[in-house]
């Protein structure tokens, strides 16, 4: 059992860490070597050159101005001066808004904790319970709820407190979200005209066998929305030819270094091996052998391309439709366009950055199947997971090594060891064993189809969340493997679940005391360092760069991270408000969390990350939704952990709780959300009338006919693919179909789900 000089122990050590962290952050900053790790933002927009272009040979690589080093912690306020607003302009909505729920965890948390620490701590300590008992335990326990006797009316402080936590809590989320959902209209009100302001998705496309899927489409908007279509770009499956030209790039990267060196030095052509990355095989003339490489790629490249243009096998029956204005985007995204619910589905287009191309190639009709696998996958991955994630709790705890492991029991004794053991190595054993869960998270997200980038990281981040929810807090708190668990739970009464769970709560304090510090301060601190991104930049700047463009790509800023990211702070949500009653202790190392957090990230936002995409904050109902599900937890584990303690009394008043939280949930969902899936016709209309007003001669062709153009063809040219827009000026009043039966008839195809179906007298006329 952890004392608390233990606890002070894992403190000192993970403080001197983040410190160092720090330390070495602000000294390699200042390096003109490394700039470009530390400031790539500011490269990629060009407002910064490298200083190693100038200068003396040393001053190139090393910074020798001192007084700089004088005012190394001075990033710090420079990363909290930037105004919301400037912060918005510069980083984008998501940036700003998701540097909010850390702002929220320390409104929530600072009352709370000041509220604990005034009322329920002198309520836990000034009992004996623990002194008079037989049990083992530590200083943390006579801090808790565990250090009241069975049936104490001193139980009724922790019931009034967690009805002030919960009111505290829903306030904060309330304004929260009123804010939130007003920046974000704001932020569409006053954002740059964009494609996806007028473009929907539209999908499943029913199969026609007298027309292609880009005419069906023309002629089904053109029938059904005559007054708004605009035009539209069908989808095609280019995965391959997407690959060959990532080649051809890649090749073609080669080529230009081999020129570029052989310019500077003609009496010598370069040369090179056919082999792995040049390093074995036979020697050739490299300008000679990557030219004729690029040739023959190129010439893959016409086929592909042309195979992809004239095959309808190719062609995936969805397609890009825009429309002459955000008002006829807003009904056709939001609105049923055939009587049968199962095709012609349409949905807001992503922006042109945040498409997932791979994935619309997949047929619409296989993802049902595709995320039923998944489902079964994440299942069996969440509870076989459970297996070393319990063998990471007998890390935390002494006994259990030393009755494995006799032999060490003397070197596990010694007081620096043993305070290491608890208050270091189980936080990051179990930190090292959820490093490749995102990747596998995200590949899973991808294998289920979803297109665009921003939805694949928030559903990548909803099984991070139930991932790390099952795992790390309810694995962490009940002892047995996976299964077990399981199979007590299935046996278990749902009533029993809450007091099972709700009494090994106080006992794991420490362990998640550890776990905070390891990942939250120390974790903290190593972002800022970039100690991977730094490694591999220089390794790559040293052996691969061999153009401006490579070391462009070499600096990997990174975005947010919003798949591993939010639900890691969510754990934190978590567990405070479940031990914000139980054991208030905890509380300080979670704000000293969310306060470094913010500062960090925020550094990293201004001068760091590029965002791949902009979905206008449309990520804060999962942010609120999951901190409502924090509070319900800790709510219902309070119940259980009370109705073991002989406070029988309280469990009538807790129960009212989850179900005024519950009931508030729906309230905000009701109120707020529809601002983040729904685009009013309201502010679509203002904004399309005062555009008409600013700019009566705007083109919107040359602005849309491109944007949702699969890259590949963007990059090579290729003119047919603009075949479809030739004509998108016309309206004619009768629409023609390659029917025989129907030839320049005004109804639309009989698969589209129109008139067609319901007028058969009018067919017959015409």
């Amino acid at each position: 059992m952890a004392t608390l000089k233990d606890i002070e122990m894992a403190a000192a050590i993970n403080f001197l860490t983040a410190f160092a962290f720090f330390v070495a952050f602000a000294f390699l900053r200042l390096q003109p070597i490394n700039d470009r790790v530390y400031f790539p933002k500011w490269y990629l927009k060009g407002l910064r050159s490298s200083p190693s272009r100038s200068g003396a040979v040393v001053g190139r690589f090393v910074n020798l101005d001192f007084r700089a080093y004088l005012r190394f912690l001075k990033w710090m306020p420079a990363a909290l001066q930037m105004p919301e607003p400037e912060l918005i302009d510069h980083a984008g909505l998501d940036s700003a808004v998701y540097l909010r729920i850390y702002f929220v965890g320390l409104k929530i948390f600072v009352p709370i904790a000041f509220l604990a620490f005034a009322i329920i701590v002198p309520v836990n300590w000034t009992n004996g319970t623990l002194e008079r008992s037989n049990l083992t335990y530590s200083d943390i326990d006579k801090l808790s709820i565990s250090n009241i006797p069975l049936g104490s009316l001193r139980f009724w402080t922790h019931l009034v407190m967690a009805y002030v936590f919960t009111f505290w809590t829903c306030y904060v989320l309330k304004k929260e979200y009123e804010i939130v959902a007003s920046m974000r209209l704001h932020f569409l009100a006053s954002e740059k005209r964009r494609p996806d302001q007028f473009t929907v998705l539209v999908r499943n496309v029913p199969p026609d066998p007298d027309e292609s899927v880009n005419e069906l489409v023309e002629h089904f908007f053109l029938v059904n929305h005559p007054e708004h279509y605009f035009t539209h770009q069908v989808v095609y499956n280019a995965n391959k030819l997407s690959d060959l030209v990532k080649e051809k790039k890649k090749i073609q990267n080669r080529l230009d270094y081999y020129q570029l060196k052989y310019s500077r030095n003609q009496s010598k052509r370069p040369f090179s091996k056919t082999g792995f990355l040049g390093l074995c095989g036979d020697k050739v003339d490299a300008i000679d052998f990557y030219a004729s490489k690029i040739e023959k790629l190129s010439e893959e490249i016409a086929s592909e391309k042309e195979k992809i243009m004239n095959n309808p096998k190719h062609i995936m029956p969805a397609a890009f439709v825009s429309f002459k204005t955000r008002w006829g985007a807003a009904v056709c995204a939001q609105t049923q366009q055939s009587r049968n619910p199962t095709i012609w589905l349409t949905e807001w287009a992503p922006e042109p950055r945040d498409v997932f191309w791979d994935n619309l190639a997949i047929p619409y009709v296989s993802l049902t199947i595709r995320r039923l696998i998944i489902a079964v996958a994440f299942f069996f991955l969440t509870f076989f997971f459970m297996i070393p994630i319990a063998f990471v709790q007998t890390l935390a705890n002494i006994e259990g090594i030393e009755k494995a492991l006799p032999f060490l029991k003397p070197i596990i004794e010694l007081k620096g060891i043993k305070s290491f053991i608890q208050g270091f190595l189980p936080g990051i054993a179990l930190k090292i064993f959820l490093i490749f869960l995102p990747t596998i998270l995200m590949i899973m997200s991808k294998f289920e189809g979803f297109i665009s980038i921003s939805f694949l990281e928030r559903r990548s981040a909803t099984r991070y969340y139930i991932f790390q929810f099952i795992n790390v807090f309810l694995g962490s708190i009940i002892t047995g493997t996976a299964f077990q668990q399981l199979n007590n739970f299935i046996h278990q009464s749902a009533n029993d679940i809450p007091k099972t769970i709700g009494v090994s709560i106080p006992m794991k304090a420490t362990f998640f005391i550890t776990y905070i510090m390891v990942d939250g301060w120390a974790g903290v601190a190593g972002e800022i360092l970039r100690l991977k991104p730094l490694v591999i930049y220089h390794i790559r700047n040293f052996f691969l760069v061999k153009t401006e463009k490579d070391r462009e790509e070499a600096m990997d800023p990174g975005t947010l991270g919003f798949n591993t990211g939010e639900p890691q702070i969510q754990l934190y949500f978590l567990l405070g408000l479940v031990y914000a009653v139980v054991t208030p202790v905890l509380l300080p190392f979670i704000i000293v969390f969310f306060g470094l957090a913010y500062v960090v990230y925020r550094h990293q936002i201004i001068n760091v990350y590029n965002q791949e995409y902009e979905s206008a904050a449309a990520f804060w109902p999962d942010v609120h939704g999951r901190i409502i599900v924090a509070l319900v937890v800790s709510q219902l584990l309070l119940m259980g952990l009370l109705s073991t303690k002989e406070a029988a009394q309280s469990t009538p008043l807790l129960i009212a709780l989850p179900v005024l939280t519950i009931w508030f949930h729906i309230f905000c969902k009701g109120r707020y959300e529809p601002a983040f899936v729904k685009y009013p016709l309201q502010e679509a209309m203002m904004k399309d009338t005062l555009e008409r007003a600013k700019e009566p001669n705007l083109n919107l062709k040359g602005f849309l006919e491109n944007a949702y153009i699969h890259p590949v063809f963007v990059e090579e040219d290729d003119s047919e693919n603009h075949a479809a827009t030739e004509e998108e000026d016309k309206e004619p009043k009768l629409i023609p179909t390659k029917r025989q039966s129907r030839r320049n008839t005004p109804l639309a195809s009989k698969h589209s789900g129109s008139l067609s179906s319901l007028l058969p007298e009018a067919t017959e006329e015409h």
